[in-house]
């Protein structure tokens, strides 16, 4: 059986709709204009359609979850924000609404290192792109 092209068609256009909400929503969260970090139901119910036909739509489009794309857009930012050294990281956590032990779990899970060691990291880094070599 063959699928319709308007249902392949909705699907994306509902993949694309929530990374739109998703980028609206950390956008506000960074802004400060809201501390409550939504659920995949909550962008569900500002999209008007059920959780699970949301979580379905986009496993099959992308193949993989709304939580996925979700973590991503909060794991670039929070390495965006730990990029500023004056910026101490339970800030840094309290602005993402973690607080510090979580975000510190939540980073490590999704990267790898702690916030501190990536942000030691990056700076050593930036540090080797200024120096330069004379002979």
């Amino acid at each position: 059986m063959k699928v319709p092209v308007q249902i392949l068609a909705r699907k994306h256009e509902i993949t694309r709709e929530f990374q739109i909400e998703v980028d609206k929503h950390l956008e506000d969260i960074l802004s400060g204009a809201t501390d409550v970090m939504f659920e995949i139901r909550d962008f569900a119910e500002i999209m008007h359609i059920h959780p699970t036909h949301l979580s379905n739509t986009i496993k099959t489009a992308t193949g993989h979850s709304p939580c996925y794309f979700f973590e991503n857009k909060i794991m670039e930012h929070a390495k965006t924000l730990l990029r500023d050294m004056n910026t101490p990281i339970g800030e840094i956590a309290r602005i993402l609404t973690y607080d510090p032990s979580n975000f510190t779990k939540f980073f490590k899970h999704f990267s790898g290192t702690t916030p501190k060691k990536y942000r030691e990291a990056w700076f050593q880094s930036e540090i080797a792109k200024t120096e330069t070599v004379t002979i």
